[in-house]
């Protein structure tokens, strides 16, 4: 296993991230506790959660994922050997704090207190923020994005609470490091700045969605991550799978997410279709499986800490893991790169 440094910590983490959010849904309890026994056994010491997973979300599965992990550190007592992220919701659904879910000082109280209880822990590594409360072009809402209503003061005055609360709790020893999700280039600058300005904790790391079908990420928040630290924990790097290749030409494999749920269908357009038919045939002129090489490209690139995998199968979990041992050649970018200027945003 590689491990990357965290932003300015002092902390070294798996390149490979073990992702949960499929655990209380599509994956049982017993299921996630095996998942994570094996991740540990390959050398992944990083997993991410959130609170509002199991996925997709619903008020019956709200905290479960949070839950399974907990119920094996008590079990396994291994709560040491494990770098452990989690997020608070921003505006949320009815049946996160009814309906009243924010990013604030009350909410991320209220928050921490619920993730801790559930994970059965004193402490998160690594606290974030799942998604602005302003906002974002995160889950393909990139193409109607339009910030021109947001009031600028407003939000930092926003950003300024936020952080000074997230340092009370990293004073009292719930958190020990913060960090970003599904942001953008202004917000993570401006958390970087206030940061400074009054002494609070810095932002470690940024969430986003990353991968050969969605390189948003490119190239701006690229310079952010590389110059000032924040490196890139990257999310969805199958497109929700359809960098297996097994959604090709609109199938539905039994038990996938898509047959299970349609969850995120933006994603399954024609052009994703034609892009992922394109990387297939690169992976096979190379020998490679399309999911490793996929996997792969996210690993090597210079701005990514963390690469955050999922897996309803124990037979996904390992092929996915043992990307990490998977190097691209020259000739497989370039053709990658080809691809990529024929599909640079397919959907």
């Amino acid at each position: 296993m590689e491990y990357r440094k965290l932003g300015r910590t002092d902390i070294d983490v798996s390149l490979i991230c073990l992702g949960t959010m499929t655990w209380g849904k599509q994956n049982t309890e017993a299921d996630g506790h095996e998942q994570m026994d094996y991740a540990i056994e390959q050398g992944v010491n990083f997993f991410d959660t959130a609170e509002m997973y199991a996925v997709p979300p619903s008020a019956e599965t709200y905290g479960r994922t949070e839950e399974i992990i907990g119920t094996w550190f008590q079990k396994r007592k291994k709560r040491d050997d494990v770098i452990l992220a989690s997020k608070i919701a921003g505006p949320a659904p009815a049946w996160i704090r009814d309906g009243k879910g924010r990013i604030d000082r009350a909410n991320i109280f209220a928050a921490i207190e619920d993730s801790l209880k559930r994970l059965q822990t004193d402490y998160i590594d690594l606290y974030q923020l799942h998604w602005p409360n302003r906002g974002s072009y995160g889950f393909n809402q990139h193409w109607d994005y339009r910030p021109t209503s947001v009031d600028p003061d407003a939000e930092k005055e926003n950003f300024l609470e936020v952080l000074q609360t997230l340092d009370e709790l990293v004073k009292a020893g719930k958190i020990r490091h913060v960090g970003l999700s599904n942001e953008t280039s202004w917000g993570t600058m401006q958390y970087l700045r206030i940061a400074e300005e009054q002494g609070l904790p810095r932002m470690a790391s940024i969430q986003n969605e990353y991968s050969l079908l969605d390189r948003i990420f490119e190239p701006d928040m690229v310079e952010i991550a590389l110059h000032e630290n924040v490196g890139l924990l990257a999310w969805s790097p199958l497109a929700t799978g359809l960098l297996s290749g097994k959604y090709i030409d609109g199938a539905r494999p039994a038990g996938s997410r898509l047959t299970l749920s349609g969850s995120h269908p933006y994603r399954d357009t024609e052009n994703s279709n034609a892009a992922v038919k394109r990387y297939l045939a690169v992976a096979e002129k190379h020998g490679l499986d399309l999911a490793q090489m996929a996997l792969a490209f996210v690993n090597e690139q210079p701005f990514v800490t963390a690469n955050i995998i999922g897996a309803t199968s124990m037979e996904q979990l390992k092929t996915n893991i043992e990307s990490v041992n998977i190097k691209l050649n020259d000739d497989v970018r370039r053709d990658i790169a080809a691809v990529y200027r024929d599909y640079p945003m397919p959907f």
